[in-house]
């Protein structure tokens, strides 16, 4: 755990007591604040209560001497309105943050020479924020890796001067940290997602854009421009030199692409990374039998991840090396089982229609699992990959629109479960050279599901059950005499 300094005999307030809003309650009491949790659910005061935290109703208390007002990354600060208790901090002066800006103070206050990379973006910042922490370790590092994947932020251990924190952070929590300042910041992508919480995309691509506002000349900044949101800001923070730098005494600037070469940056072709590297482009690293980096969405990670590992210092054969031995991260396009040819690949974490779109870019001969909870737009955008699914098991709520989307071009049928889904397509597909059963539902899970975990897991324990019966004798009489 960090302890949060800055607050020694200060009272704040702490609204929201999931994962998250526990860890910074108790990160703020070791750091000498008086902290008064509260949330709207019965079960999570009860559980604060029992872990000995302090709980007080926030829609009672005098806000005149609340120092702050923590809030859970969870929980509407803007949009769709503000929750009452941000209206109500905020009619008294009280600041509103979150555990990314408590995580800042408290690194600046450490006195060592602990470093930070954190990495944003709409898809891909799990897995890229894992293959960093994994780069690091594998170089011999020490990679604290957390945030908004694994471990919360202020649960990681604390700084020394040999750390470096690689951290995942959401627009959520960007939308709360005023004073956020990686050593090195990654935007891989901008799409449209969370617009409910941000008011329009405008928005949410300048909440993005706060993960290098506080950088200085010190600081790298690295920017995907392949996707046209983050080129322009690229753009606007360097100029019409986009490769050669930064602008006004800001960040080092490293554009990154998996669509073309560039003179200065990182670039992915033909399943290659090459960088610049005293001014001329050299080949760094193989990606093309790296089975847990396969298709261009995990070449935009690879190369972000070598372009954010490479300015700590570490050398490219030490990278490379890495890249080999990454595992892979579960629900990100996770190969579950190959049962009589028939690959299985579990792709939870598609929870829109763009993380999809990665998986049906990479696989052919799809037999394709998806519905839920539709996100804006539904599956329209994916229409130039229907081509490529040989049929679609339609689960959840979205089943019946995403199969008017799919009539007439894609056939389909309403499984309902996910567990019936994966007996039909396994049937289906048995017959079919290289086919692959894909479970990438472009839809959040909460219809059928907790979380996209869950439903991985289910899908996993399904295909499993498949295998185990798959492998059985068949029972029966014997020859005839």
């Amino acid at each position: 755990m960090i302890p949060v300094p800055g607050f020694d005999s200060k009272r704040v307030a702490m609204f929201g007591l999931g994962r998250t809003g526990l860890g910074v309650a108790r990160a703020l009491e070791a750091g000498g604040a008086t902290v008064l949790c509260w949330d709207d659910g019965e079960a999570r005061r009860a559980e604060a209560a029992d872990a000995g935290l302090l709980v007080d109703d926030l829609y009672a208390v005098d806000w005149s001497d609340i120092e702050a007002l923590v809030l859970s990354p969870g929980v509407p600060l803007t949009h769709p309105a503000p929750h009452p208790l941000v209206l109500a901090a905020k009619a008294a002066d009280v600041p509103v943050i979150g555990d990314m800006e408590l995580f800042q103070r408290a690194l600046d206050a450490s006195g060592t020479r602990a470093r930070m990379v954190a990495v944003t973006g709409t898809n891909g910042k799990s897995t890229t924020t894992a293959l960093i922490g994994h780069l690091i370790r594998q170089a011999g590092g020490d990679a604290q890796v957390g945030g908004n994947i694994g471990r919360a932020v202020l649960d990681l251990d604390p700084p020394e001067d040999q750390t470096v924190y690689v951290i995942e952070i959401s627009s959520y929590q960007l939308d709360l940290a005023p004073g956020f300042r990686p050593d090195v910041a990654v935007l891989l992508n901008i799409t449209p997602d969370h617009l409910d919480r941000h008011g329009s995309f405008d928005n949410y691509v300048a909440i993005k854009d706060r993960i290098f506002a506080n950088q200085t000349g010190r600081g790298y900044a690295i920017f995907g421009i392949d996707s046209q949101p983050v080129a322009r800001l690229c753009t606007a923070r360097c100029g019409q030199q986009a490769p050669a730098g930064s602008k006004d005494g800001g960040p080092k600037v490293i554009p990154m692409s998996t669509r073309k070469a560039l003179g200065r940056g990182v670039y992915v072709l033909g399943g290659k990374i090459y960088h610049s590297r005293s001014s001329r482009v050299e080949e760094a690293a193989d990606l093309n039998d790296i089975a847990t980096l396969q298709g261009i969405h995990n070449w935009e990670n690879a190369a972000a991840a070598f372009a954010a590992v490479r300015v700590l210092g570490i050398d490219p054969s030490k990278i490379a090396e890495g890249l080999q031995r990454f595992p892979g991260l579960a629900h990100r396009m996770e190969q579950v089982a190959e049962i009589n040819g028939v690959r299985f690949i579990n792709d939870s974490k598609a929870t829109n229609a763009d993380a999809a779109a990665r998986a049906l870019d990479t696989y052919d001969h799809i037999y394709w699992i998806a519905g839920g909870v539709a996100k804006a737009g539904g599956i329209e955008p994916l229409k130039e990959y229907f081509p490529k699914i040989r049929k679609a098991y339609l689960i959840g709520k979205a089943a019946p629109d995403f199969a008017a989307t799919l009539d007439g071009h894609v056939r389909h049928t309403l499984s309902g479960t996910l567990e019936e889904a994966v007996t039909q397509a396994a049937h289906d597909a048995a017959d079919e050279k290289d086919a692959v059963v894909l479970l990438s539902p472009a839809c959040a899970s909460f219809d059928q599901f907790p979380d996209f975990e869950k439903r991985g897991d289910a899908f996993r324990n399904a295909v499993r059950d498949l295998a185990k019966s798959s492998s059985e004798p068949k029972q029966g009489g014997g020859a005839a005499a």
